[in-house]
C-alpha cells in the first residue's frame, strides 16, 4: 500500500498580481478577508501540538469509575470554506487558539492554502478564512499535507510543498512566517539548500525557543531524480517494490530564527521510509522526534530521535515490531508528549494483518513499554493521530469497511494499561486514500477533530469537538 502522490500543484506566496512568487520574491501581503486577528501572547510558554494517533485495545482493562463517563461530541463548525477544501492541519498557539490549516482545489483553478484561527475560550472562530499561499507550483498531495505553528514570539509559521522540476516527486519544502497574526507573509525560502531536483517533504515542526522554529523532513537528496531511490510511484495506491539498491531517502533537520536564517542543519537518519510521516512532540527533555525507519533488508519500524538543543540523538526503535516490507505503506506515526510523559501511536502489519499500536514513555521517550495493540484486522486503515493532557491519552485512527469508512476515538490512561473510553467518532463517505488523515488538538479541556469527507466526489472539511 501506499500513497499516489497529485502532480497538479500550486505553491507559491501570493502577490496582488496573483504571480506565482519564488522563494526571492519580495514580501508579500496575503488576502484577509477580515481584520488582522491579534497577536499570539509571547509571555506563554511555547508549544505546538504534535499530530498523530492510533486505535482502541479491545482486551483493554476495565475504566475507571472516575473516568468513565462518557464524552459529549459535538460538531464543531468550522469557517465557511469553498467546496474542495482537504488536507487539514491542526495545531494550537501558545495564547490557546487553535490554527485551521487546509488546500482548496478546484479544477482549471490554482491551489490555494488558507488558515483560521479558532478561540476555544470565546467558542468562536476569529477571523474568516485567510489566504497564505497560491501558485500554479504547489504540489498537492493526500498523504503529504502543509503544517502551520506558532512560536512564543507571536509569529505564525507555515509551510507547503513546491514543484522544483518536471519528474513526477521533485519538489521542496517552501517555508514562510507571519509577524502579524497571517495578515501579512515574509518571502518564502526553501527549509534545504541541496539544490537537487528530488523529492522533500513530510515535515514535522515545533517551537524551539522563544522565536525559533525546527523543522525536520524526508530529504531525498541522494536519491538523484524524483523517483530514484523511492519505491516508484503509480496510479495504484501501493508501491511498486525494489531490491533496495538504489539510494535511499534521509531524515534532515534544520532551525530557523526569526528572520528565516537556517541553522544547524543535520543529517539525523541515512536510510528512511519513503515517504511516512513524521511527527514531533516537545518534552522535559527536547524535542522527540518519530519516524518510520527503513533497514537495509526493508525492516520498516517506528524509531526516535530527540534533539536536547545542542545535538540529537542516535535513532532508536519504539519497539522491534520487525515488520519486513519491501514498499512504503504511507502510514507514518504519531506522537504527543507532556513533560516526562510520551505517547507514540503506528501503523503495522508485523502480526501478519492491519494493526495499531500505541506505546508510552515515563521518560520523555528514553524507553518505552510494551506495545498495546488499539486496533486490528482488515478494516483497519491506521492514519493515527494522538494527542495527550495530565489525565489521559486521546487516540484516533480509521477503519474502512464495506458500509464505509469510519473514524475512532479510543481515551486511554497515560500509561495505557487502561481504556477509558472508545467511540466512533464520525461516519466518513469518502473511501480509500481521499479522505487522507485526520489531525486531533487539545484546547481547554476538549479535543478538536477534523477529517476530510468526499461527497458526490467533492471534498470538503468537517469537525467536531469532543468534551469531558
Amino acid at each position: 500500500m501506499r500513497r499516489r502522490k497529485s502532480s497538479t500543484g500550486a505553491a507559491s506566496v501570493r502577490r496582488g498580481r496573483g504571480d506565482d512568487v519564488q522563494p526571492q520574491a519580495p514580501v508579500s501581503r496575503m488576502m484577509n478577508t477580515t481584520s488582522n486577528p491579534s497577536r499570539l501572547c509571547a509571555t506563554l510558554l511555547a508549544g505546538v501540538l504534535a499530530l498523530a494517533g492510533c486505535g482502541g485495545d479491545a482486551t483493554a482493562p476495565a475504566a475507571k469509575a472516575d473516568s468513565a463517563a462518557p464524552s459529549q461530541i459535538g460538531e464543531w463548525m468550522l469557517p465557511t470554506m469553498a467546496p474542495g477544501s482537504a488536507s487539514p492541519g491542526l495545531a494550537v498557539a501558545p495564547d490557546g487558539r487553535v490554527l485551521l490549516s487546509w488546500i482548496n482545489s478546484q479544477h482549471g483553478r490554482r491551489h490555494v492554502l488558507q488558515f483560521a484561527s479558532y478561540s476555544p475560550d470565546f467558542a468562536r472562530w476569529m477571523q474568516a478564512p485567510a489566504t497564505i499561499a497560491v501558485g500554479n507550483s504547489m504540489f498537492v498531495n493526500w498523504a503529504d499535507v502543509p503544517h502551520m505553528a506558532a512560536t512564543p514570539d507571536g509569529a505564525l509559521w507555515a509551510h507547503w510543498l513546491q514543484k522544483s522540476g518536471d519528474a513526477p516527486y521533485a519538489y521542496d519544502v517552501v517555508l514562510t512566517r507571519s509577524r502579524d497574526g497571517g495578515a501579512n507573509w515574509a518571502p518564502p525560502i526553501m527549509a534545504h539548500d541541496d539544490g537537487t531536483r528530488t523529492e522533500h517533504g513530510f515535515v514535522s515542526m515545533w517551537a524551539q525557543g522563544e522565536g525559533t522554529l525546527g523543522v525536520a523532513w524526508l530529504d531525498g537528496r541522494n536519491t538523484g531524480g524524483g523517483a530514484n531511490g523511492h519505491d516508484g510511484h503509480d496510479d495504484s495506491d501501493a508501491h511498486a517494490g525494489h531490491d533496495g539498491s538504489q539510494p535511499a531517502m534521509t531524515l534532515r533537520a534544520a532551525l530557523f530564527d526569526g528572520n528565516l536564517q537556517r541553522s544547524g542543519d543535520a543529517e539525523l537518519d541515512a536510510r528512511v521510509c519513503d515517504c511516512c510521516q513524521t511527527a514531533a512532540a516537545m518534552t522535559s527533555k527536547g524535542v522527540l522526534l518519530v519516524y518510520r525507519g527503513r533497514s537495509d533488508n526493508e525492516i520498516r519500524d517506528i524509531h526516535t530521535t530527540r534533539f536536547d538543543g545542542s545535538a540529537w540523538s542516535v535513532p532508536k526503535p519504539v519497539h522491534a515490531d520487525g515488520w519486513k516490507m519491501p514498499a512504503c505503506p504511507v502510514n507514518g506515526p504519531g506522537v504527543a508528549a507532556r513533560g516526562d510523559a510520551v505517547v507514540v501511536a503506528w501503523y503495522t502489519e508485523a502480526s501478519g494483518e492491519p494493526e495499531v499500536r500505541l506505546a508510552a514513555s515515563a521518560d520523555a521517550g528514553e524507553g518505552f513499554g510494551a506495545p498495546v495493540s488499539l486496533d486490528r484486522g482488515k478494516p483497519v486503515l491506521g492514519r493515527v493521530a494522538v494527542a495527550l493532557d495530565a489525565q489521559q491519552a486521546w487516540v484516533l485512527w480509521l477503519r474502512e469497511e464495506d458500509a464505509g469508512q469510519s473514524l475512532w476515538l479510543s481515551r486511554r490512561s497515560v500509561d495505557l494499561a487502561s481504556e477509558y473510553e472508545r467511540i466512533q467518532v464520525a461516519k466518513v463517505q469518502g473511501r480509500g486514500r481521499a479522505t487522507g488523515f485526520a489531525p486531533i488538538a487539545l484546547a481547554e479541556g476538549a479535543a478538536y477533530i477534523v477529517w476530510t469527507d468526499v461527497v458526490d466526489g467533492v471534498p470538503g472539511l468537517k469537525g467536531v469537538r469532543v468534551s469531558r
